[in-house]
Formats: structure tokens, C-alpha cells, sequence
């Protein structure tokens, strides 16, 4: 269904650009509960559902239709296997082709309790290992089955030709990350994410040959059609036309990574956005602990205020590489004229249990303070050494060549240092976004028929996710849990009835309205300088580390930049065709409105844990100190025009004690 443009008009301000009446301010509603998830011993419980749930049969799959939005990881795999199963999908992705998804950026491994080691691991040790990495702010419920799903993941990619490293006798290989003291992640060099990708790719092309699958690329949604209390569609924007589409389906899905440009830099791609899940948001999904930002640890550091992304550097880099800086404040000797006793190898002496392994946010707060001692390196003092030598003298070139050149060349070709011969320089920088839309033990939102996967919504990782454990759930949720849960949801689509034309034609009209309106203001600043500006307060007032001082300092920023944008942004073109001033114009929009509710959220969260650090709550050793008796909840926001309102999800913990994290 495709609308025709109306007139260019300029709007008043419409309902959806109301803001709190102070900064910060919220009111609390009824609290929210997971009822999805069966009682019992936790390593029975996804049995129990999948047995509980129930079943479409194979002629009424093919009478159902199914939105994918997102081709990554998650969303390509969901659709290949929604397809496989017999079901009508249709698969929606901006890009110009699925495989461009930015899963393809993820390097360092995938997480699976194989134990092929014999090094003591298993599922459960899985399951510890994220509830504490996670700073125990994730359900046990949802967690256990991401470590019992695992297993069966390595058998799903390596059946597609996924080309894992291997040991001489052929085995798949493994190696370390960040928050383990075993070796669970598999891995294809630093190309996992790519070579995972390529694998549910080809499952989601053999689909579309099959005619169970219909692509359409170069599409950006942007409105949920929410008809009878459901989700029922889509509008769309054709990118290449400029053209409004309505699509309708029994079932939406949406897939569509996180939000971590919010911060305008980071380590993922320029074109990731918050966009449709927060469309799904002010259409009455809930919103849970969107101030949980991943900082990653090595990622190469800024060199200029011309960027406008960064480069991560894999944590697998970890293994063999050593993290230190000088022991002196202001020395600016090259590295190899810094002797061993005059080194700093920071995490190894505070860490001895885990040294350079500790999970991402404890290695980027680290690296954070030894900078703000006075004690980086290199432009600005933004930054630590990443050293390969020792495992250069110990291993060989060759060895540490075909675990990580790729890496090396592409670190070489971004900051002209050779890392073979001179150490690496990294920095923390804005990662993954542990937040997303709130959603069940069935992956449903808050909106009947509204399913949320992959980063996209905010289930397995509490408040900091463990490396190599992103790729892990998203092919979970896509593979494995994704299709057996939305069946048991559309085993009743017979009852759902109609969508009515009025619930569509709202919608179409809210997606002209928004584009209609930002056309309209042709002001001099570009969608993009408010963007860079929004980020830098976002990074300096709610980044590594968070006050209360500066959240509020960010709360008042806020409106007052959104304000001068909505008045001021220069969007030029049309709406007729291709116009990305357009595509970043509307993007940037929703970020200003995340961008205060993560504010609200870090502010109200006064708690340290995990990815979030406020400053007010740390211990003798500046650790994140959290607080279990007033905070021990997800934290779901529902968007109303009066602003936001919180509604708890207690989390209880049966089989891990919450205690204080050590990684010592």
C-alpha cells in the first residue's frame, strides 16, 4: 500500500515532541512482570516452554505473514528460518543488500559452552559467567537459555561452512575473552561476525529463491501499524523513490541493532540508528534500561574532530596482547625506550586473577583513570599500549600473524603504525547498548504481536555484556527461540480480526507529517553539526562515568539543542527520491529524544553497575558499588506526552548469589 505525497506544509509542533515538565522528572506506574517464563529448575525451563507452546501446522504457516525488520545476525537468521519453516516473511533492511548488515563488523569470536577445552566449562558455568558479568541486572531465566542455546549454534554455522579457526588436528579452536577464565570462544580469525553473517545469508537467499522470502532492501521503516492492540505492519520509506509504503503482517519483528550512535561517535556504522525501535517505543513498547552503554575497552582513539566514526580493535587482541602505560605522569618516551621496570602493566596489577581479561567496562574504566592521571599516551594523552612483543618473542610473527592480520593490517592502515613493531594505542569508546525495547521470555514487547531481537531489545546482558556474546545471542534469538515463541503467538492469529484502514492511515500520516515537517524548517544548520554536538554531550555528561551534576547539566542541554534543530535544521531536497540529508535528519530526531530518556534513566539509577558508573557510588578501590535493595529491577519507560513513566521489573536470583564483582 504506497500513499501519495500531500502538499508540503509547514506543522505545529506535534504531540510526540512533548518533554517532561522539569528535567529529569518521571512518574512511576504499575510494576511489570515476565510471565512467559515456566517456574522450576532453570535448566528445565526452556524445555518446558517450547513444550508448552503452541503449534501452527505447516497449511496454516503458509496463510501467515511476518514482518523482519533487520538483516543481521539476528534478523537474517529469524527470516531464513521463519521461511524454512513455511511461514510468508517479508525482510526489510536499508542497506543496499542484507550481507551489508552490521553484523558484519563484529572481529573477535562467538561464545559457546562446547568445552571441546576440557578446561571446566559448561553451561552453566556460561550462565555464572554472564549473570556476573552483567552485573546481576539480567534474568536468569532469559540467560541460561542463551548458555544452553549456545551449543547448538556452532553446529547450526559449521553445517552452513562457516569457516572457524581450527587446531592441527582439525578440531574447531577456541580462545579467551574478557570475563572468563576459560577458552569458549570460537572464532575465524577477527572476520567472525562477517563470516556468521555470510552463513545466515545464504540461509536467507535460499529462502527468497524459494519464494518464502520477500526482500525488500534500501527500505527504512519508519512507524509501527498498531491496529485492535497489535502490531500488525510497517511504513516504510523506499530510499531510492522517496516513495510511503504500507505493509501489512500477522506478526512484526523487529531486528534492528542498537543505539550506541547516539553519542554520534562510536564503533558502529554510520547508519545504525534508534529509529524503529523507538517508533515502537511511542506506540506503547517499553523501553528497558536505555542508559546501559557498553564502552568497549580497545578501539583505536580519536585523532581529530573531523571523524565521524571509530574503529574497534577486538578484544581478542587481549590474549596475547599487554595493556600498560608508563608509571611516570607526562612521559612522552616512544615505547621501546621505556624500560620493563618503568611500565605500568595496570590491569595485571590489579587484576592478578584475570589481569588484561577483566570484562570490557572494568578494562575501559581503568584505562580512563591511568589518562586521567596524566599517564596516556600518544595525541592528547587519550590513550594506553596494546604491546605484542612478548607474544611476537614467544610465539613467532607467523603464529600471532594468522590470529590476528587482519587486524594488525587494518590498525596499520588507519593509523600508519606498524603493530609488529611498535605497540598498538587504543582507547574506550562507545560500544553496544546492553538497553533496548522491553520484552518477555517470548521475546514479545509490551505490544501484542511485537517481537524484539538481538541487540535490539534489552534481554540477556544486564549492564554489561561479556565479549563475544553479542553474535551469541543474536543468532539464539533468530535461530532457536524467535521461531518456536512467535508460533505460539500466532497459533491464535485466526482471532486477531481485521487491521483497520483508519489504524493505517494514522500511521502513513504520522511517517508524511514527520518528513513534511523537517523539509519544512530550512534553517543553516545541517542534521549532522546537531548530531556531533548532541554526541559530546551525551559523551562528557552521561559516558564512562556519570554525576548527578552532569546528568542534569545534560537534561537541560537537551531540549534546549532539540528546540534550536527542530527551528533550524537544514534539510535540503525533496522527498521524492534519494535525499540521505533526509534519511540522517529523521534519525537524528529520534536520538534527541532517546538521548534525554537515557539521561533520565542514569539519573534515577543511583547505583553504579556494569556499564553504568556513577561517580557517587563506588567503593575504596573505585569500583562500581551497586545497590541490591533499591535497585535489583529492570527499569521498562513507557512513553506518554506527559514523559516518561517507569514500571519495575523485580529481578530474583535463585541460582547466583548477588555479590559484590571481583575480578581480582
Amino acid at each position: 500500500m504506497k500513499f501519495r505525497r500531500r502538499a508540503q506544509q509547514e506543522q505545529s509542533t506535534p504531540q510526540e515532541q512533548s518533554t517532561p515538565p522539569q528535567p529529569g522528572a518521571y512518574r512511576t506506574g504499575e510494576p511489570v512482570r515476565d510471565t512467559k517464563a515456566p517456574s522450576g529448575p532453570v535448566e528445565d525451563r526452556w524445555d518446558t516452554r517450547r513444550f508448552q507452546a503452541k503449534l501452527v501446522n505447516p497449511a496454516n504457516k503458509r496463510k501467515l505473514t511476518v514482518i523482519v525488520v533487520g538483516t543481521g545476525l539476528a534478523g537474517g537468521s529469524a527470516a531464513a528460518t521463519l521461511g524454512e519453516l513455511g511461514y510468508k516473511v517479508k525482510s526489510f533492511c536499508y542497506q543496499d543488500s542484507p550481507r551489508r548488515a552490521h553484523s558484519i563488523a563484529a572481529q573477535g569470536g562467538i561464545n559457546a559452552a562446547k568445552n571441546y577445552r576440557g578446561d571446566g566449562d559448561s553451561v552453566y558455568r556460561l550462565f555464572y559467567d554472564t549473570v556476573k558479568g552483567g552485573d546481576f541486572r539480567a534474568r536468569e531465566s532469559n540467560v541460561y537459555r542463551l548458555a544452553q542455546v549456545s551449543v547448538n549454534i556452532i553446529d547450526q554455522a559449521v553445517a552452513q561452512g562457516v569457516p572457524f579457526a581450527r587446531e592441527y588436528g582439525g578440531l574447531l579452536d577456541t580462545r579467551s575473552f574478557g570475563g572468563a577464565q576459560v577458552s569458549r570462544t570460537f572464532y575465524a580469525r577477527g572476520q567472525t561476525g562477517q563470516q556468521l553473517l555470510l552463513g545466515a545469508y545464504q540461509a536467507l537467499e535460499r529462502q527468497i529463491a524459494a519464494g518464502t522470502v520477500e526482500m525488500h532492501t534500501r527500505h527504512e521503516m519508519l512507524e509501527i501499524v498498531v491496529s485492535g492492540g497489535r502490531a500488525r505492519g510497517v511504513v516504510v520509506r523506499d530510499m531510492v523513490t522517496g516513495e510511503i509504503e504500507t505493509h501489512l503482517a500477522d506478526a512484526v519483528v523487529l531486528a534492528t541493532g542498537g543505539y550506541g550512535n547516539v553519542f554520534f561517535l562510536s564503533t558502529n556504522a554510520k547508519g545504525c540508528n534508534t529509529t524503529a525501535i523507538w517508533r515502537a517505543h511511542k506506540k506503547g513498547a517499553y523501553f528497558g534500561n536505555p542508559c546501559f552503554t557498553q564502552i568497549h575497552p580497545t578501539c583505536i582513539p580519536v585523532s581529530g574532530d573531523y571523524q565521524s566514526k571509530l574503529t574497534l580493535m577486538s578484544e581478542s587482541l587481549r590474549n596475547d596482547g599487554r595493556v600498560w602505560v608508563p608509571l611516570r605522569k607526562g612521559d612522552d618516551r616512544a615505547p621501546a625506550d621505556i624500560p620493563e621496570y618503568e611500565r605500568d602493566y595496570y590491569l595485571e596489577r590489579i587484576y592478578p586473577a584475570f589481569g588484561n581479561l577483566v570484562p570490557r567496562d572494568i578494562a575501559s574504566r581503568a584505562a580512563k583513570n591511568v589518562c586521567d592521571e596524566g599517564r596516556g599516551v600518544g595525541p592528547g594523552g587519550l590513550g594506553v599500549y596494546l604491546d605484542f612483543a612478548g607474544a611476537i618473542a614467544r610465539l613467532g610473527r607467523d603464529a600471532v600473524e594468522k590470529k590476528y592480520g587482519n587486524l594488525f593490517e587494518m590498525y596499520e592502515r588507519i593509523t600508519g603504525e606498524n603493530p609488529y613493531e611498535v605497540p598498538m594505542r587504543i582507547y574506550p569508546a562507545v560500544h553496544y547498548t546492553m538497553g533496548g525495547l522491553w520484552v518477555d521470555y517470548d521475546l514479545q514487547s509490551t505490544i501484542p504481536g511485537l517481537f524484539v531481537i538481538g541487540e535490539a531489545n534489552f534481554s540477556d546482558h544486564g549492564a554489561n555484556r561479556l565479549g563475544a556474546s553479542a553474535l551469541m545471542q543474536g543468532l539464539a534469538d533468530g535461530y532457536f527461540v524467535l521461531p518456536t515463541t512467535i508460533g505460539d503467538y500466532l497459533a491464535g492469529a485466526g482471532a486477531f480480526g481485521p487491521v483497520e484502514e483508519d489504524d493505517v492511515a494514522e500511521a502513513g500520516k504520522a511517517v508524511q507529517d514527520r518528513i513534511d515537517r523537517l523539509l519544512a524548517v530550512n534553517g543553516t544548520r545541517t542534521a549532522d553539526s546537531y548530531h556531533r554536538e548532541l554526541g559530546r554531550i551525551m559523551w562528557d555528561y552521561c559516558g564512562m562515568e556519570r554525576t548527578e551534576e552532569s546528568l542534569r547539566k545534560a537534561l537541560e542541554r537537551i531540549p534546549e539543542l532539540r528546540e534550536e534543530f527542530w527551528n533550524n535544521v537544514k534539510v535540503p531536497g525533496d522527498a521524492e527520491g534519494l535525499n540521505q540529508a533526509l534519511e540522517r535528519a529523521g534519525r537524528v530526531a529520534d536520538f534527541f529524544e532517546l538521548a534525554e530518556l537515557m539521561c533520565v534513566d542514569a539519573l534515577h539509577r543511583t547505583e553504579s553497575c556494569g556499564g553504568h558508573f556513577r561517580a557517587e557510588s563506588q567503593d575504596a578501590d573505585g569500583e562500581a558499588l551497586r545497590d541490591d535493595e533499591n535497585f535489583a529491577y529492570v527499569a521498562a519507560w513507557e512513553w506518554t506526552a506527559g514523559g516518561p513513566v517507569l514500571h519495575k521489573e523485580e529481578l530474583d536470583y535463585e541460582y547466583v548469589k548477588m555479590t559484590q564483582r571481583s575480578y581480582k
